[in-house]
């Protein structure tokens, strides 16, 4: 249950997509470093607050009050994706002020042969030949929504922090802003532009990254 906050100071939630963040940052932290891949180690428990105040200082308030960071994610049940799932919901869901939601993956169609039009079950490369198995994240982008509209209609934000590029939630950016609260963007410019376009102000994460380094 949401209980209505207290309007002594704007209240800010944080939504965040996982992986649509980690996959990103990573990205752009290779590129930067020169490297064909890179994984950037991401402070989870601080990133929420760190998001809140970054947009405290683009409204331009002394003071503001953090609602929660909502951190939504999936796993692929085949693999090593339960430990992390576990460590979702175990710790990551656990800590103060963080709402967690990990959902299982989809297994995704295998891939045709466009002359033949049968499917590709294993590697066709030499020496590999293991099993191709692919698995399709679904749900998440559906959850954001709704959890921004719902709890934009009980009245528990002024301020939605959302760390995304998908330009798939740009409706429901539309709609929290027509009921009169702001939402704000941290991304990775140039990505995400079209997003960016629709909220109240954006962000770019990748500047002051180092602050959201996990040692």
């Amino acid at each position: 249950m949401t209980t209505t906050p207290t309007r002594g100071f704007p209240v800010i939630r944080v939504f965040v997509d996982y992986w649509n963040f980690q996959l990103t940052l990573n990205e752009r932290e290779a590129s930067a470093r020169n490297l064909p891949d890179f994984r950037f180690s991401v402070d989870w428990v601080q990133l929420g607050r760190w998001l809140a105040e970054k947009s405290r200082v683009i409204l331009g308030v002394d003071q503001i009050e953090y609602g929660a960071c909502h951190l939504y994610s999936s796993y692929d049940a085949k693999t090593e994706g339960t430990k992390f799932y576990s460590w979702m919901t175990n710790f990551i869901n656990r800590q103060p002020g963080i709402i967690a939601q990990c959902i299982k993956r989809s297994q995704r169609s295998l891939p045709r042969c466009p002359i033949c039009y049968q499917l590709i079950t294993h590697c066709p490369h030499a020496g590999c030949g293991v099993p191709i198995v692919a698995t399709i994240e679904k749900g998440v982008d559906t959850r954001i929504v709704t959890d921004m509209i719902s709890l934009a209609w009980q009245d528990a934000y002024d301020v939605a922090v959302l760390a995304s590029l998908d330009a798939d939630l740009i409706p429901a950016v539309q709609f929290v802003q027509q009921k009169g609260k702001r939402v704000i963007q941290a991304g990775f410019p140039p990505k995400g532009t079209a997003l960016a376009t629709e909220c109240w102000a954006s962000f770019d994460v990748f500047q002051d990254r180092i602050q959201i380094q996990r040692a």
